[in-house]
């Protein structure tokens, strides 16, 4: 399984239920890498896209305990056991961890690919963090060296396990 997310320089991730930067190359480099795939997130994620409404031609499989939620196009899981049930069923590899923070901190162990997106810069205010990947667990594979875009720089770096 894989996660996908963009932090800044202090892993941050987003702030009341928004993302920190709007970078439109990130939001295009996001949907290359996960559309026609599996995308597992919480239930404020899902409620963060536009009209709380499931990603577009993707499998959306969402984690909560509210087990009397329901969502068309979406599929939902209340633990960790149910969804491992339930992602069993798709490649491991077209399997992306997409947030938010709680769900990233549960998911990170069951993950070997870390696609990040660095952002040289500091968010103003930000009230999710993403785990800083520990550096004896975790080595850089690939990095797509600098980028710009809506005048932040960024770049894509991908990690794996050890």
């Amino acid at each position: 399984m894989k996660l996908i997310v963009a932090v800044d320089k202090e892993w941050n991730i987003g702030n009341k239920g928004d993302l920190l930067f709007y970078i439109p190359d990130d939001l295009k480099f996001f949907r290359s890498q996960t559309v026609e795939k599996v995308v597992v997130m919480g239930r404020k994620t899902l409620e963060s896209f536009p009209n709380s409404k499931p990603l577009k031609n993707r499998v959306n499989i969402v984690l909560s305990r509210n087990t009397d939620l329901e969502v068309e196009g979406a599929t939902f899981v209340k633990d960790v056991d149910e969804l491992k049930e339930e992602i069993k069923k798709y490649n491991t590899n077209d399997v992306y961890v997409i947030g938010g923070e709680s769900v990233y901190t549960l998911l990170l162990p069951l993950c070997d690919t870390a696609i990040i997106t660095h952002i040289d810069a500091v968010a103003n205010e930000a009230d999710k963090k993403f785990p800083a990947l520990d550096e004896n667990e975790w080595v850089l594979a690939d990095d797509s060296g600098e980028k710009e875009c809506n005048g932040y720089t960024f770049r894509w770096c991908e990690y794996k396990r050890r």
